[in-house]
């Protein structure tokens, strides 16, 4: 019988805190403007959740709703162009085919944009129900 060697796999998942990045504003104030950008659009119950301290995902979920897939699409661009001006880049951009619930990765802050039967289906607000409600 012989020996089996493995070589040596650094693990591909990093628990580790986040670090900070260095943006022109804080997270918070990003997720303030994303969810302004968001009600500019008629983005219906725009809510902010403060969950950096319960997930390593993000700092700041930004939860809205829209009625159409036209007008949810309107809400994601109008994000995206607020985010890239404040300097935050977006990492993913999930779900804009279909336009029933987009998902924006920005790193400290997350945006979901859904279509009120989705909202309503997922319920965000009460799966992260440990996260804080941010006031503004």
């Amino acid at each position: 019988m012989g020996t089996t060697i493995l070589p040596k796999v650094k693990s591909s998942t990093d628990l580790a805190p986040r670090t900070s990045t260095p943006y022109a504003i804080d997270s918070r104030k990003a997720a303030f403007n994303a969810a302004d950008a968001a009600e500019a659009k008629k983005g219906s119950g725009t809510i902010i959740l403060d969950v950096g301290q319960i997930t390593l995902l993000a700092d700041y979920f930004v939860i809205t709703g829209g009625d159409s897939v036209n007008q949810i699409k309107a809400i994601v661009e109008a994000v995206d162009e607020r985010m890239s001006q404040l300097g935050y880049p977006v990492r993913s951009i999930e779900g804009k085919t279909e336009g029933r619930w987009v998902l924006l990765d920005y790193g400290d802050i997350i945006v979901h944009v859904l279509q009120e039967r989705e909202r309503s289906y997922y319920k965000l607000e009460q799966f992260w129900n440990n996260a804080l409600i941010v006031q503004r």
